[in-house]
């Protein structure tokens, strides 16, 4: 196709509606030990699972959820699965965000002829309680996005899933919300194409841009785009810049080998009492530095909060023209360093933190020296 053409296509054909993310997956060593992990620590509750009992074969899956969070977690069954593979090659991590949309097919079609490619194309999946219509488009790495419709579905989650007997953990509550934004990390030179990528596949535009001027450190230094379809889908993309030494984006790229799903913002109301119960169901946070509060609270001295709990929590504060924002990250949640959570409270700022970039990479480049990987 040439370049006149496809920009016909683009004029020509719509992008994708996508309604919100339906859920994430990750593939993971153990399945059950993960999502275990997610329960208790994280105070996700087991909703449904699907493996042998219930006629998968080659894989179990547990979906777990919390406020409007859903992760399914699955794990391979055999050693020559797709899942063990990528867990051989990429660690745990996360494998699919899926998009919810009105029209599987019409969906599908639109990204592909906007120059998405395609994975799996429209198909049913059926069971007592109904049928799922869902197809699947590539990104970045080996990530991919399932387009689904689960309109005509009254199932638990989804075909071959069951209601599951598993408990977990109840105290402290936690209160997660929401998803916030999802990020993720590509090579030096490749976040301009991923960019265009959602803006051309998916109709996503540029919300905002932070350059390696903005994002660095003595050390190192990265650079982010934040793209959004205008409304629930929130998707920064960070590539590593010119430092001294090795980036954070650099070193998750070493470790999981391609690009990938780097971090996942969890939405609180109260993020005081969100910290709170995850430090006390033993989830560990990356540290802040200790001048990081006297700054904080020079610089947003009008703000009416509890800065001495903020610090002993080691809770961020940034502010915007619209308001302010709390924020916090944990130290990556697996073997390899790559993945990590982000708690976040939004008090009317729609930013990303810019003014907490310099501690929190500083932390990030802490956790790096005494890996030896800065």
């Amino acid at each position: 196709m040439s370049i006149v053409d496809h920009h016909r296509d683009l004029d020509r054909v719509k992008p994708p509606r996508l309604a919100g993310i339906d859920h994430l997956e990750w593939w993971v060593g153990n399945a059950r030990t993960f999502a275990g992990f997610l329960c208790s620590a994280f105070g996700f509750t087991p909703v449904a699972y699907a493996g042998p009992e219930t006629g998968r074969r080659d894989r179990v899956s547990y979906l777990v959820e919390q406020g409007g969070v859903r992760f399914m977690i699955s794990g391979a069954l055999h050693p020559d699965s797709p899942i063990a593979a990528h867990v051989m090659r990429h660690g745990d991590g996360v494998r699919d965000v899926a998009f919810l949309v009105q029209d599987v097919d019409v969906a599908y079609d639109a990204a592909l002829a906007r120059g998405g490619t395609g994975l799996r194309p429209p198909a049913d999946d059926t069971d007592a309680h109904g049928t799922i219509r869902q197809a699947a488009v590539a990104t970045y790495g080996d990530t991919v996005h399932t387009l689904l419709d689960r309109r005509r579905y009254r199932g638990p989650f989804a075909p071959t899933f069951e209601t599951t007997d598993l408990i977990s953990p109840s105290e402290p509550l936690v209160g997660i919300t929401g998803l916030d934004h999802v990020v993720g990390n590509v090579p030096k030179g490749a976040l301009g194409s991923w960019v265009t990528f959602y803006e051309q596949v998916f109709g996503f535009r540029s919300m905002q841009h932070f350059d390696d001027d903005q994002i660095s450190t003595e050390f190192s230094a990265l650079m982010s785009t934040v793209v959004w379809n205008g409304d629930s889908v929130v998707m920064p993309l960070n590539e590593p810049a010119d430092g001294r030494k090795k980036s954070q984006i650099e070193e998750y790229l070493d470790f999981y080998g391609t690009s990938g799903v780097q971090h996942i913002a969890l939405r609180s109301d109260d993020i005081v009492a969100t910290v709170r119960a995850l430090r006390a169901r033993g989830v560990r946070f990356m540290g802040v530095p200790p001048d990081y509060y006297a700054d904080a609270r020079a610089r947003m001295a009008d703000l009416d909060l509890p800065w001495d709990e903020l610090q002993a929590l080691g809770v961020l504060v940034d502010r915007d023209e619209r308001g302010h924002l709390l924020q916090t990250f944990t130290e990556t949640i697996t073997d390899r360093p790559t993945v990590f959570f982000e708690i976040i409270e939004r008090r009317g700022a729609t930013g990303f933190g810019e003014g907490n970039f310099k501690a929190l990479f500083e932390a990030i480049e802490r956790a790096q020296a005494q890996r030896g990987n800065l």
